[in-house]
């Protein structure tokens, strides 16, 4: 049995509008890549085998989709199921190549509920998904496959995070809204303004890096940055449709946490000390693939990203666009591991390379 995650692809209304303008907010272009990834795992030797996709979060993104020209983060359950129809509009071949695998024997998906697309919550936006692909895709927070945890990784994020408890409440008309946390109403609210004058402004990593790269080369772009940011804090303090901490020096927090991504390596070191039925943890949300070995040969990875990663890390100074996704080979009945690694796939002619293998 193989067990394949991927994870933030953030497809959002695809590369171009209707009327021929390019969609500045989109960020997945790998369209036809992910399908002979698909056909790859579900065809010739890998046609009979057992295989389980994991959609590890953040697929969709949810929070970027606007009504009319206007982004609103009153999220209820139309609105997502609208969000998801044009959504598949903008990628008709990424959502047949779902279909086609779903077709194959012995194939099932699972999708990982991530913060750009909490909405996928929603029962009704569930059942849409499974229309367009016409197939029964389960959706969840988390998974464990035999001793295998899988999580998007979010809810380690402060700004990112929201309190199960909290996750709904009440919005216009009665209706079930999601709570969105800091970072979500501040990708909703501000980040479309800022992407409009600098389109590559969320890609890049390290974003603190850049952030005080424009204090130095890009002055009047990082006033940007900050006088937004206190336009946010006042709409989100009075936004009856949100749960947050109040206050100007909560939200300049939340900024700094914004640019600083935690250590998933802990987090996996964590969640591994804390229940010994796991020996991989998987998680994603980051963006940049990672892979750590601890002790007793568990081991932690990080799916990545397709989407093209600008960096202005000296070290690297490259755009990258690396396809990664993690392979887990495992006994169906045992659950014995045979082989994890962190994988790049190139495409049908040469299909992927693996960066990271540990026999286990």
């Amino acid at each position: 049995m193989l067990i394949l995650v991927v994870s933030d692809f953030h497809l959002g209304r695809g590369r171009y509008f209707s009327n021929g303008l390019k969609n500045i907010l989109e960020d997945f272009f790998e369209d036809e890549k992910f399908a002979e990834f698909l056909a790859y795992y579900s065809t010739g030797k890998n046609y009979l085998k057992e295989i389980h996709l994991v959609l590890n979060g953040d697929i969709l993104n949810l929070l970027q989709i606007d009504i009319d020209g206007i982004f609103t983060h009153v999220v209820d359950e139309e609105l997502t199921i609208n969000a998801l129809k044009s959504i598949h509009k903008g990628h008709l071949i990424f959502f047949e190549a779902i279909k086609e695998f779903l077709k194959k024997p012995n194939k099932t998906i699972t999708y990982i509920i991530g913060n750009h697309d909490a909405a996928m919550i929603f029962e009704g936006a569930q059942k849409e998904f499974n229309r367009i692909v016409d197939g029964r895709i389960s959706f969840s927070f988390s998974q464990n496959i035999h001793g295998v945890y899988i999580e998007h990784g979010h809810r380690f994020d402060v700004v990112n995070t929201v309190d199960e408890k909290d996750y709904f409440i009440i919005g216009p008309g009665n209706k079930k809204v999601i709570n969105l946390p800091w970072a979500s109403l501040f990708c909703i609210l501000v980040l479309p303004k800022l992407k409009k004058e600098r389109p590559y402004f969320d890609k890049i990593r390290p974003l603190s890096a850049y952030i005080k790269w424009c204090i130095l080369n890009d002055f009047h772009f990082f006033w940007r940055i900050v006088y937004l940011s206190a336009i946010h804090f006042l709409k989100a303090s009075s936004s009856q449709y949100s749960k947050l901490n109040r206050g100007l020096f909560v939200t300049f927090k939340m900024l700094r946490h914004f640019t600083h991504y935690p250590r998933f390596d802990k987090v996996a070191k964590k969640i591994l000390r804390k229940s010994n039925q796991y020996s991989i943890v998987i998680l994603g949300h980051v963006h940049l693939s990672e892979w750590r070995r601890f002790p007793e040969g568990k081991q932690y990875f990080n799916s990545g990203s397709w989407n093209v990663i600008p960096s202005v890390d000296v070290a690297k100074h490259e755009d990258v666009a690396k396809l990664t996704y993690i392979v887990v080979d495992l006994h169906p009945k045992t659950g014995i591991i045979h082989n994890a690694s962190l994988n790049n796939w190139f495409g049908s002619w040469k299909p992927y390379k693996e960066e990271v293998s540990s026999r286990i």
